[in-house]
């Protein structure tokens, strides 16, 4: 293709890298942080009862009854809601909407590696807040950015920033903090209440992690009216489907369920970590649906990876230096969990 076709800073970056997503074989896949149960019967029985020749017609172009139960949830108006096409949407829109062309977006780092990507498609500072050595909390300052994207409990580090550290942070930030809370269900302690107190905070929500809906892509805000209706103007016309809307409609009107598969998931996490420092591992406290952990001595992240990967169990590793050490293990089944360790502890033994 030609010079001069696609813009300069696109032609620069570097764009989001996902997990390895397998196609068939006998692959345990903890290398993703997706729910290892399915979801709620009432999405299967709403599934079910989908006409198709709904699919005809164009979706609600606001998600209105979706944002009406998430209101109902949070104890805030539907001007207080925005609905997204996954979470990813709504980050994109949130640097398309706070950020002007001569602003910056500010991030912790390590934290979502999509943060920095999204910034240099808009083609705008970045402003990387380096944690500290064991990855726990350091201030930003107040004016660093236009945008700061918070993610509580953090990602890849599993681990939770004190409520009031971020509170004190949001009262005196100059611009607008979206606090991503994709893996809150499995965490002790949330930050919803200060969406509903402070007109620059905006926390966000997925139904791909507790309501194991991944697939689905669906996301969403609470915030203050003004953020909100900010977003809803620029969103794309129709940016969730019709039957994403039915089925995370159906997930959301069974929010027992998701609890009670989250509570699964955090006892399996807490044996697991268990285990793996039995072995020898280092293991970060986890507030999420994954575990963030420092193998032994003997073999390094990266040789963890590759030869468990040749044993057909998936986990997650970041070639970044600040992270190189570590690896990411989402929480599976204790089925999954225990045929992880059997080999993790076959590795150590015998280095095969």
């Amino acid at each position: 293709m030609s010079m001069g076709l696609i813009r300069e800073s696109v032609e620069r970056m570097t764009g989001y890298v996902p997990g390895e997503q397998p196609k068939g074989g006998d692959i345990i896949k903890l290398n993703t942080n997706e729910n290892p149960y399915p979801p709620s019967p009432k999405v299967a029985e709403a599934l079910r009862r989908i006409d198709v020749d709904s699919l005809r017609k164009y979706p609600d172009p606001v998600s209105a009854s979706l944002r009406e139960r998430v209101a109902q949830m949070h104890g805030c108006g539907v001007d207080n809601v925005f609905v997204g096409n996954g979470a990813d949407e709504i980050l994109a829109l949130c640097t398309r909407a706070f950020v002007e062309n001569d602003g910056s977006v500010g991030y912790f780092d390590p934290s979502y590696s999509l943060y920095p990507v999204l910034s240099d498609i808009r083609d705008v500072c970045k402003c990387a807040v380096p944690l500290d050595s064991d990855f726990g909390w350091q201030r930003p300052a107040d004016d660093l950015c236009s945008l700061f994207f918070l993610t509580n409990p953090n990602a890849p580090t599993s681990m939770l920033f004190a409520k009031s550290d971020v509170e004190s942070f949001c009262a005196g930030f100059k611009g607008v903090v979206l606090i991503d809370e994709a893996y809150v269900d499995f965490s002790s302690e949330n930050c919803m209440d200060l969406a509903l107190k402070y007109e620059n905070v905006l926390v966000m929500r997925t139904l791909s992690k507790s309501y194991s809906l991944a697939s689905l892509r669906v996301g969403y805000i609470v915030g203050h009216p003004k953020p909100v209706e900010a977003l809803i103007k620029i969103k794309d016309s129709y940016n969730l489907d019709g039957v994403a809307q039915v089925l995370a409609l159906a997930a959301l009107n069974d929010v027992d369920y998701m609890r009670a598969n989250a509570e699964r998931i955090i006892a399996t996490r807490e044996s697991l970590a268990a285990e793996l420092r039995d072995a020898g591992f280092a293991v970060c406290p986890s507030e999420s649906n994954f575990l963030w952990v420092r193998p032994p001595q003997k073999i390094s992240a990266e040789d963890l990876f590759e030869k468990l990967k040749d044993k057909g169990i998936l986990i997650r590793y970041f070639s970044d230096a600040v992270i190189n050490q570590y690896v990411r293990i989402t929480v599976g089944t204790d089925a999954e969990v225990s045929a992880l360790m059997q080999a993790v502890r076959l590795i150590i033994e015998s280095g095969k």
